[in-house]
């Protein structure tokens, strides 16, 4: 989650702030604090099977049996999965409508990435452990502590780990979530789980367009064929133009060549070559724009390359023609929580009662769904420290976990309510 500091939050109120105080004081709640805290050997046998259970993109089904298992393990009720791969288990109130909490179960690594995955002291490594071992771990640990404290709240509290958070999953899990019609009317507020961290309360969704580009020409022999146009030659092109397109601080806009592919040998002009291309703001307009520009530079590239083609081989038989696509590979809304919103004042009070520093941030995260829909939804870390997040070098530290737990749990109570 790449994050951007916004304007801060208004004032909290004394009400919110003793609500607060009064929930912490709660011998059930006392209670939890005290068992969550003995259970950190618990939480990193979890955070270690996760992370060695392979979830690359559209591929988490693994790791969504191992998460129903421990639904299973800690009595939690109506545990199903979904089309998509979700897997959802509910730990009821008094009423059937719900607070959910939701950690992502997908990670960016492709199949076959080692998974080297291990502990030295307070320290977990490999890929995947913190973005979302972390998160998940904690979604675990928040159902297994108000089982053992034997909380019940008014709001049942559904627990979801969902798929197709990162990258080319497109949030295509909390997409297919908020267009069921049922939970879409009976979710009340959405607290998303994404990483490590207790210093940051996602409240604003970064909006994002992603895109395959796929050039497309006559290929041949790198001898014979001398001259046929290049589709990789226009890529380069048309990357280094586009490369040039300013783009404002404010609103921040960015964009990213990730990708690209095409060719078979050495010797061999490529029929075909393609790179797919990332851009996000805060803006919509903006990503239009530069939409608009990354199709100007593309077309401009493929002209000077028929002309180049034409001066290079002008008496050739072979077609000299180029086709291209541009294919819309991810598109993530914005949306914003109103900042007099339940969630965010509770978010607030539980921070300011826990000595908590946290900032309001801007990211693309599961949220996105939700807040684009009109819904109340934030993202927060699960707790400890991380870094390395999307590389084989990632790592998690657990000192500090406590804090993002008692933040969860309290938040969690506070949304659900408790019975006097």
């Amino acid at each position: 989650m790449p994050w951007t500091p916004q304007a801060p939050a208004p004032e909290l109120t004394p009400t919110a702030q003793q609500e607060i105080a009064r929930l912490a004081e709660r011998p059930e709640v006392r209670s939890a604090f005290a068992w969550a805290r003995s259970q950190e050997v618990k939480f990193v046998q979890w955070q270690l099977e996760l992370a060695r259970i392979a979830a690359p993109p559209f591929g988490e089904a693994a790791r969504g049996e191992w998460i129903k298992g421990r639904f299973r393990e800690l009595g939690l009720e109506s545990l199903h999965g979904d089309e998509v791969g979700n897997v959802f288990g509910v730990l009821s109130g008094s009423v059937r409508e719900y607070v959910s909490l939701s950690a992502h179960i997908d990670t960016v690594f492709p199949a076959g990435t080692p998974l080297n995955v291990r502990q030295h002291g307070n320290r977990l490594y490999g890929p995947g452990v913190s973005d979302n071992g972390a998160g998940v771990t904690a979604m675990l640990a928040i159902a297994a502590t108000m089982r053992a404290a034997k909380i019940s709240p008014l709001l049942s509290v559904l627990f979801v780990g969902n798929v197709g958070e990162e990258g080319e999953g497109d949030l295509r899990g909390m997409r297919h979530i908020f267009a069921n019609g049922h939970w879409k009317e009976t979710i009340h507020y959405s607290l998303v789980l994404d990483g490590a961290g207790s210093d940051t309360i996602v409240a604003e969704a970064l909006g994002s367009r992603r895109f395959e580009v796929i050039v497309r020409g006559p290929g041949g022999h790198s001898w014979s064929d001398f001259g046929a146009p290049n589709p990789i030659v226009v890529l380069a092109h048309a990357v280094r133009a586009f490369a040039e397109t300013p783009v404002p601080s404010i609103p921040k806009t960015t964009f990213n060549v990730g990708v690209i592919r095409g060719g078979t040998s050495v010797n061999s002009i490529p029929e075909s070559a393609s790179m797919r291309v990332d851009i996000r703001s805060t803006s919509m307009g903006e990503m239009e724009r530069l939409e608009s520009a990354l199709r100007l530079q593309l077309q401009r590239a493929i002209e000077e390359e028929m002309q180049a083609s034409q001066q290079r081989q002008p008496s050739s038989r072979h077609s000299t023609g180029l086709t291209h696509e541009i294919v819309e590979i991810g598109n993530r809304p914005a949306g914003e929580l109103n900042l007099n919103a339940r969630m965010l004042t509770v978010m607030r009070a539980v921070d300011s009662h826990l000595g908590n520093v946290a900032q309001m941030q801007r990211a693309s995260t599961d949220a996105n769904i939700p807040l684009s829909l009109g819904r109340e939804a934030l993202a927060i870390g699960g707790g400890g420290t991380g870094g390395g997040a999307h590389t084989l070098q990632e790592w998690f530290d657990c000192s500090g976990r406590e804090l993002g737990l008692k933040r969860i749990l309290l938040a969690v109570l506070a949304l659900a309510g408790m019975p006097e």
